[in-house]
């Protein structure tokens, strides 16, 4: 990933994750139970802390274009942001249980992210 794409796309995941967060407070407060407001709450976190990561490895990527353990660990990160607070968005949206199996995936991605994040980090 590129250092321009990453941010570009950091900056339009944190706008999303304002946006969710909004809403979920707003237009969604009287239409979830409090077990699902607390899901969404949870998505909308785990999608802000991922995009400010994803800021923050395309501003690595900026002086280190070569760094491709971070270039890897910025697409994990779109990756599990995707998978983790998206499955749990729509586990929230829709009550269908079945979508907390695809949450894992998401989390690994995240951890394999910050792995890759670190090493990349070390290395340059």
């Amino acid at each position: 990933m590129t250092a321009r794409l990453a941010l570009a796309l950091g900056a339009l995941l944190a706008l999303a994750a304002v946006a969710l967060g909004a809403f979920g407070a707003h237009a969604l407060r009287s239409r979830l139970s409090p077990d699902m407001a607390a899901v969404w709450q949870t998505a909308v976190q785990y999608h802000g802390w991922h995009a400010l990561a994803l800021v923050a490895a395309g501003l690595l990527l900026m002086h280190r274009p070569g760094a491709s353990a971070v270039g890897a660990a910025a697409w994990l990160f779109v990756a599990g942001v995707a998978l983790f607070p998206g499955s749990l968005y729509l586990l929230a949206l829709t009550g269908a249980r079945g979508l907390g199996a695809v949450t894992p995936f998401g989390g690994a991605a995240f951890l394999a992210g910050w792995a890759a994040f670190a090493w990349g980090a070390w290395r340059a």
